[in-house]
Parts: C-alpha cells; sequence; structure tokens
C-alpha cells in the first residue's frame, strides 16, 4: 500500500503520512523492515542494546543512557512512546533529535522503501537507526516495541539484549500466557551473546530458548542480583560487588531493572568501559517523565503511566509505603484493549474518589465501560464522569485539599494530557522526586 506524500515536507506532514502508509498499526514480521534497512545499508558499527520486557523497559533505557553519557560516550536511545512530541523517541547526547534530523532521516527511508509497506513503528524505527548512523554515536540503545522476536528492533543485532519483566499484556499479539509472552519476548537473545533478565520469576520458555540458541543468560537472583542496605544498595555478580546509590528512579521495582543495567554494563566492559563512579553518576542523574512523579505538593499531584496489572501492583504499593494524611483522588482513563478490571482490583484499595474520563484515542474505553469496571471492582469510593481528561483533572483539583493527592494514571495518552496541563514538556524540567532518603518505591511502568 502507498499514500501520496505529505504536500508539507514538515514533521507534522511526515508523521502523518506514514502513519497513513499501512493499512495496520501492528504488523509482526521483521521480513518488511529488514528488505528496507538492507536497502538503506543499515549496518550500524556501533554496538547495540536492545531492551525488551513487559513493564520497566523505558527505565532500563533511561538508567543505561544515563551511565554511558556520564562515562563519556555518545549515546544514541530510542524509546516508545512519546508523550507530547515525536521528538521525545529519539535522542543523540541527551537531546531530542531536531525536526529537521527527522525529516532528513524519514526522507532517506522513503526512497528505500519503494514499494514496501511500513507500519508506523517500523518506518520510525529505522529512522532513529538511520540518524544514529548519521550522528555516529558510541553506542545505540533500542527499546522494543511490542514483543521481542518479531519486533521492528530485532532486526538489528545486538551486542546484549535485556528482557525486564514478563507479564500479560498484548495477548492478542503475543499470546494468552506468561510462557507464550516469555518466548516472544526471548527472540531477542542471540547466540554467545549477553541475555540478561531482570524478572525474578522467568517463564521456562525464555530460559529453554537462551538454551536452544546458546545465549549467554544471565538471571537475576542467579547469575546477579542486588541487597538494599542502609545507605544505597549493593550489586553483585560473580566475584563483582558494586556499592551504589538509589537510582533516582527509586523504588525496588526500579532496583531489578538497575541491577540488569550494572549487569549490561559490566557485560559489555572491554567494548564500553565504564568505570564504578560514572555507574554512580548515572543512576543519580537519570530522569524520566510519568513513572511515579510528583508534580506538586498540597495536594500532590502524581503522574504514572501504569496501564496493566502488574504495572497497576507497583503503582498500589506506591500509594501504600506513602500515605497522605488526606483523600487519595484518582484521574483515570485506559484504552479499551487493556486489562481495565485487573488494574482496577489492584489500585482500587488506595482510592477515595474516582475521576473518571475517555482519554482522546481511537482505543480508548469509553466512560460508561470504564465506570461499569470501577463500580464492579472498587467496592468504596465515589466515581465521577467527565467529559475529558482535562476536565476530570481540574475537577479533582478543586476539590482536593491540601492534604490530599491526586493520582493521574491508565496509560500514556492519560498522563500525557496532564502534561500539557501542566506544560511539562521534558524529563530534565522535573527532577525525580524522593518522598524521604530510606523510602524505597516502586516503579509505575
Amino acid at each position: 500500500m502507498t499514500s501520496s506524500l505529505p504536500v508539507a515536507r514538515d514533521l507534522a506532514g511526515w508523521l502523518a503520512y506514514i502513519e497513513a502508509l499501512h493499512p495496520a498499526s501492528i504488523e509482526m514480521g521483521l521480513e518488511r523492515v529488514a528488505l528496507v534497512s538492507q536497502r538503506l545499508k543499515l549496518d550500524p558499527q556501533f554496538p547495540i542494546i536492545i531492551v525488551a520486557g513487559t513493564n520497566g523497559k523505558g527505565s532500563t533505557c533511561a538508567m543505561l543512557e544515563s551511565i554511558y553519557q556520564a562515562a563519556g560516550y555518545k549515546v544514541g536511545c530510542y524509546t516508545s512512546p512519546h508523550f507530547i512530541r515525536y521528538n521525545e523517541r529519539v535522542r543523540v547526547a541527551g537531546l531530542e533529535v531536531t525536526d529537521a534530523g527527522l525529516v532528513r532521516a524519514f526522507e532517506a527511508v522513503e526512497q528505500a522503501r519503494q514499494d514496501v509497506a511500513l507500519t508506523y513503528f517500523e518506518f520510525g524505527t529505522l529512522a532513529a537507526v538511520r540518524y544514529m548512523v548519521e550522528a555516529g554515536v558510541d553506542v545505540g540503545i533500542l527499546e522494543v516495541g511490542l514483543g521481542g522476536r518479531l519486533d521492528a528492533v530485532n532486526v538489528f543485532s545486538p551486542v546484549c539484549s535485556i528482557v525486564t519483566s514478563v507479564d500479560l499484556d498484548h495477548m492478542d499479539f503475543l499470546g494468552n500466557d506468561r510462557e507464550c509472552i516469555g518466548r516472544e519476548k526471548a527472540g531477542v537473545f542471540r547466540p554467545d551473546v549477553p541475555a540478561i533478565c531482570g524478572d525474578d520469576h522467568p517463564p521456562s520458555s525464555l530460559q529453554a530458548h537462551a538454551a536452544e540458541i546458546g545465549a549467554d543468560l544471565r538471571l537475576i537472583g542467579h547469575e546477579f542480583g542486588y541487597d538494599v542496605l542502609a545507605e544505597g544498595w549493593r550489586y553483585q555478580s560473580s566475584g563483582r560487588e558494586y556499592h551504589l546509590p538509589l537510582p533516582a528512579l527509586a523504588g525496588d521495582f526500579q532496583l531489578s531493572n538497575a541491577a540488569s543495567v550494572i549487569n549490561a554494563v559490566d557485560a559489555l566492559v572491554t567494548v564500553l568501559p565504564v568505570a564504578l563512579k560514572h555507574m554512580q553518576q548515572g543512576l543519580q542523574q537519570v530522569a524520566l517523565n510519568g513513572r511515579f512523579q510528583l508534580c506538586r505538593d498540597h495536594p500532590q499531584v502524581i503522574l504514572d503511566v501504569a496501564h496493566n496489572p502488574h504495572a497497576a501492583l507497583a503503582l498500589a504499593s506506591n500509594l501504600a509505603q506513602h500515605p497522605v494524611s488526606g483523600r487519595t483522588l484518582a484521574v483515570f482513563s485506559m484504552l479499551a484493549d487493556k486489562d481495565i478490571a485487573g488494574v482496577v482490583q489492584v489500585v482500587a484499595p488506595y482510592i477515595d474518589v474516582w475521576h473518571i474520563a475517555r482519554v482522546e484515542h481511537s482505543r480508548g474505553a469509553s466512560v460508561v465501560q470504564l465506570l461499569e469496571f470501577v463500580t464492579a471492582q472498587a467496592r468504596s469510593g465515589s466515581a465521577y464522569a467527565h467529559e475529558d481528561v482535562n476536565a476530570a483533572y481540574q475537577q479533582a483539583c478543586n476539590d482536593a485539599g491540601e492534604n490530599d493527592r491526586i493520582i493521574v494514571f491508565g496509560s500514556f495518552f492519560t498522563v500525557a494530557d496532564i502534561m500539557r496541563e501542566l506544560a511539562i514538556t521534558g524529563p530534565a524540567e522535573i527532577a525525580p522526586h524522593r518522598f524521604n532518603k530510606d523510602s524505597r518505591i516502586f516503579d509505575g511502568i
């Protein structure tokens, strides 16, 4: 399928064009993207790290990026989705790629693809790597969009692969249980290449695939692990031991991510040397929006992209470990194809008032659907419907006292709406919040 080239060759025109290029937003398979990659002669000479997982991918990519930048490397990082601007998806040397840079990369992909219909993500993945090659990065960090085995980033050969966690999400594409999903995520592993898994109960399918292909499998709790100390934490792996500060993205869940990151950095030390001080500095400086992110006080306003039960469990743990003297008000919206009931059930005990709206997206659940799930799963707490997420947020702000808190959650789109409301335009503008120096909170991704 083809579409008319954008009349306006600016970034907005290109994004509209590539969105209309393929009849499906998702089509699993590597054949199309591999063919166009060959036509582009994309053969990155820099080492690539691929990061897959149900939750924790964004945090892991951010920590890797921060550590390698602290060590003086020019880092390319490709993540998804974005909150406000598409440019957020592609960073080089800590900066978002400019509109002009993206347009240049899109033009190159368009010229190479000819009659091949790429999905939005496939087109963007090739453009991101094309830009990294052009920019001459020292290392590229690529986040899987969905699954792993058939995801567009998997067309490239990694020097290390990380699977952060395996849980139930995207089941229409990946399978109905953790064993099926684990097998798909293990598809990013390669023979004789470090294959790191930060899930403390990895599916047997993931381990079996790693053994079958001869990957250098490293499991948290086996080949590496960590202990929490009175001050910071201790990483341990085969004779190595590092004392490290708590990551700026604090919490138990984040420590699993951080341990996987340190194992990856150690595994690549002969390719990308990193000193202990750079690990420490990188963990302290990492920043990422939408992960139990405190934006305001009195009342607290917290943004969290939790959108599946596994992430909701982390969010619930955060809320439980850091109670407020007042009420907790939720601004809530989800996509219809997610496990809304599972998310609501986990978080409901910590919510006093629900402000519900439909997110402005084709996959957004209706207010009627959301209310049904909330009234069925939340046995206490009032629920109110609103025209949109911003209206729900404004009403929550009007109702909240200075000792209350407002938690905005349910999807990236829900959080993005309120980021615009709060004029948050980049991760560096809001410092990650630590509730107190001894607290250990989960990440909500």
